[in-house]
């Protein structure tokens, strides 16, 4: 059977899904074409603002790329804007001419941000937010000037000045209302959430219209000027004001469109051939901006390409759950209250947490969380089902794992993972419930959020449910560390955790691996690979100076010194402090490169310099002709300190950050953790060294320095979190350093910090290390004692218990 010919026009999320949802149900059925205006494939449009932040690039946001369309029999054409239809020949035509016939034609060509028709709108340095072109153009802006404005306090607008800020510029957000995100927060939530955020330095000019943009005579914009006469400077203008459904092209071949491209219930436009999915679609009455409609009607959609017609798309009674910026927002119905309502409210601003819930009629029919949303999706389904709440009202506050009802069973004691119903939505986006997950889970054997992801597209979309989705693959998959789940075993030799061992050690003062697995009752008299590098690290950390190091428990990298390559061959990182170096060291390292012939020398992203293609039996010598520190490159220690030029040398720095970093790493940079740790010392809050993901990052402010934790640059970045603002040098390596000395007492082997501060809490680090200056000192202390005549393992081999007979080549 010839197959039909379907095309479609956009290259987004929601056309991309119902090709997706297609294939699914119809492999064979179309040859199917696909022009996108854009250069790239389908990408994730929700995660630009990671991207603009610098945690994420283009490639971790793509959705489907090129090699996708090629599996599948997708012809794609990228770069492509279709600008004619000919409904009588079934053809479509792009702007250089190609033509493409159709039997069925879908038209997903989304929407166009709306840019105010003020003065000035067409100048350079004048932007929207809705694209990577857009979002390149600010990552471009960031790096020439310092001041930014953006127009709108919505969701899209406080991402691109979050962006903007991390980017090291200066930003106001101008917005018309007199609180931020109106259309999702009551003015409670919003002040809180304005508040929040002028904590990380965003400013904010609200109840302020726009009466022109100002160039310079480059016809660059130079600043933004206010119907009340005032101006405030800005090199860029990023408006973020709203979208406007892009109907050009099906204007164009006469389709009926009002507000949109109007639809039936099938997606289907006035010609029956042609489908419109997405936000260019009107469906009866409706535009819808939000993913999780979009994604419906694709099933839809599909499901009437593939003539199943068994589908019909009925509208979509929306929820907003969102992350701005780090946080949780959740809004749906008709949350702001009115007439013949009664409200529940909490409020807790010191813990940054505010819940209303709006009923009428025994009926919830609205809801704004702001700070904690993990029973949205509960009171969503609330909302959508109309279901009676009389007999729950009195506990509806406190979430669904807190609710008790007529025969169910009580969630005391159970994570929210536990409590839910396999009925339960976890994600809005896709439609996605907690039984599919789970089903998902044990069928496949997952255990990796990618895995979750690729199989059921939970958290695949915005991702703001993807703590709840980590909760379900440990719960199921058996993962889960919480007080009722005992975890797992250090391995296979014992039936005892990381934490009892270290318990163990500490309580009874072993000081030999061989004194724990005895005490311990060990299977295995021996130990393996996995158990015996955490006992050794255990004992050492634990009591310094007194416990036996064995060398032979650490893995190869720690035993000889360098990191071991794909070849064979070693990598050797001397130690630059804070990413300094002089004449004379490079000398040197040119010298070793020529004289030991080095494949490769390379800069690494710590600020050093890599000699990559070491023979092992050289190493010793290149340590002695380098005579530089090691740099621990190898090891589960600190790694580097990572600076910026600060104010020494930058006109916008504001500390000694290049300072502050020698202090840190020569007063650190023997010290060995349970994983790798690296520091940064940015000189002001442009952050060019990127302190917002290390394990701790000092960022140099007007009045001081301050200090985050728990940042990870890995698979995954983890932002680090704001833990204290210092004066200080010598307040910055008290704190980091009983930071790190708790992180070294507490933490467990091959934990980096993010996963020991979400262990524990973030409010009991601070307890440990803030809360208490005699027991802080105590910390420090016990670090400073445990790093007392620590040796380098490159200068004091013998000190260090290095068995250099590893390095010499065996004699045949």
């Amino acid at each position: 059977m010839k197959k039909m010919k379907l095309v479609m026009v956009g290259n987004g999320m929601a056309g991309v899904r119902t090709l997706e949802e297609l294939l699914k149900i119809a492999p064979d059925m179309y040859d199917i074409t696909v022009f996108g205006a854009e250069p790239y494939a389908n990408y994730n449009r929700i995660l630009l603002s990671p991207v603009l932040a610098g945690e994420q690039t283009i490639q971790d946001i793509m959705l489907n790329d090129v090699d996708w369309y090629a599996e599948h029999g997708i012809t794609l054409h990228l770069n492509q804007t279709i600008t004619r239809i000919d409904r009588a020949k079934r053809q479509v035509m792009t702007a250089d001419g190609m033509l493409a016939e159709y039997d069925r034609l879908l038209l997903a060509t989304g929407s166009n941000p709306f840019m105010l028709p003020v003065p000035g709108k067409d100048l350079q340095g004048v932007i929207s937010y809705r694209d990577i072109k857009d979002t390149n153009a600010m990552i471009a802006a960031a790096g020439q000037h310092r001041q930014a404005i953006v127009i709108g306090g919505g969701l899209l607008g406080l991402e691109a000045a979050n962006g903007l800020k991390l980017r090291g510029m200066e930003v106001h957000v101008v917005h018309l209302p007199g609180w931020l995100m109106e259309r999702q927060l009551d003015p409670v939530a919003g002040k809180m959430l304005q508040k929040s955020l002028e904590q990380r330095g965003l400013q904010f000019v609200l109840e302020k219209n726009t009466e022109a943009l100002i160039g310079d005579e480059n016809n660059h914009v130079k600043a933004i000027r206010f119907t009340d006469g005032s101006e405030l400077p800005a090199q860029l203008v990023v408006m973020a004001v709203g979208i406007r459904p892009n109907t050009a092209l099906a204007e164009s071949a006469h389709l009926y469109c009002n507000r949109g491209i109007v639809v039936s219930d099938t997606m289907q436009t006035y010609d029956p051939r042609i489908y419109a999915v997405g936000e260019c679609v009107n469906h009866r009455g409706n535009v819808y901006g939000l993913v999780a409609p979009l994604f419906e009607m694709a099933k839809v959609c599909a499901n009437h390409l593939a003539s199943f017609g068994i589908g019909r798309y009925l509208g979509s009674v929306t929820s907003t759950k969102l992350k701005v910026t780090g946080i949780d927002l959740f809004s749906a119905g008709e949350f702001m209250g009115g007439e013949g309502v009664e409200e529940i409210v909490l409020s807790d601003p010191l813990g940054g947490v505010y819940k209303k819930l709006v009923i009428k009629d025994d009926k919830l029919i609205g809801a704004c969380l702001y700070g904690d949303t993990v029973d949205g999706s509960w009171y969503f389904k609330l909302l959508r089902e109309g279901k009676d709440i009389a007999e729950i009202r009195d506990s509806l506050m406190f979430g669904e794992a807190n609710t008790s009802r007529p025969g169910d069973v009580g969630h005391e004691g159970h994570t929210r993972a536990a409590a839910m119903p396999d009925s339960a939505e976890v994600c809005g986006c896709n439609g996605v419930c907690k039984g599919s997950i789970v089903k998902a889970i044990k069928e496949k054997g997952l255990f990796t959020l990618e895995d979750v992801r690729k199989h059921t597209k939970a958290s695949a979309s915005c991702g703001s449910c993807t703590g709840l989705v980590e909760q379900i693959i440990m719960f199921t998959a058996g993962g889960d560390y919480s007080a009722t789940t005992k975890a797992k075993p250090m391995c296979g030799c014992t039936d005892h955790t990381h934490q009892e061992v270290r318990d163990a050690i500490r309580v009874n003062k072993l000081l030999s691996i061989a004194a724990t697995m005895e005490f311990l009752n060990w299977r295995a008299p021996n130990g393996c690979p996995s158990c015996r590098p955490a006992l050794n690290y255990y004992l050492t950390s634990t009591w310094p100076h007194q416990a036996l190091d064995d060398p032979q428990s650490r893995a190869i990298n720690e035993r000889a010194h360098a990191n071991i390559q794909k070849d064979g061959t070693y990598s050797v990182i001397p130690r630059m402090w804070a990413g300094e170096t002089n004449a004379s060291e490079l000398r040197r390292i040119a010298d070793v490169v020529d004289k030991y012939q080095i494949p490769t020398v390379k800069v690494t992203g710590g600020q050093r310099i890599d000699l990559l293609g070491v023979k092992k039996e050289d190493l010793t010598a290149v340590w002695k002709d380098l005579d530089m520190p090691s740099g621990h490159a190898y090891a589960k220690a600190l790694r580097t300190v990572k600076t910026c030029v600060g104010s020494e040398w930058c006109r916008f720095g504001t500390q000694d950050s290049t300072r502050m970093g020698h202090e840190l790493e020569r007063a650190l940079w023997r010290m060995y953790a349970p994983h790798k740790v690296k520091i940064a010392v940015s000189g002001c809050p442009r952050n060019c060294a990127e302190a917002g993901i290390k394990d701790v990052g000092v960022i140099g402010v007007d009045s001081g320095w301050e200090i985050y934790v728990g940042g990870n640059g890995g698979i995954k970045t983890e932002v680090a979190q704001f833990f204290v603002k210092c004066k200080t040098h010598e307040e910055v390596l008290e704190i980091a350093g009983a930071f790190l000395q708790l992180y070294r007492e507490q933490g467990w082997y091959l934990e980096r910090t993010v996963h020991y501060i979400a262990r524990v809490g973030l409010d009991y680090v601070k307890q440990q290390v803030l809360e208490d200056a005699g027991k802080r000192r105590e910390l420090y202390e016990r670090l400073l004692f445990a790093l007392e005549g620590e040796p380098d393992p490159w200068h004091e081999s013998a000190k260090a218990q290095v068995d250099e007979r590893q390095f010499k080549a065996l004699s045949i």
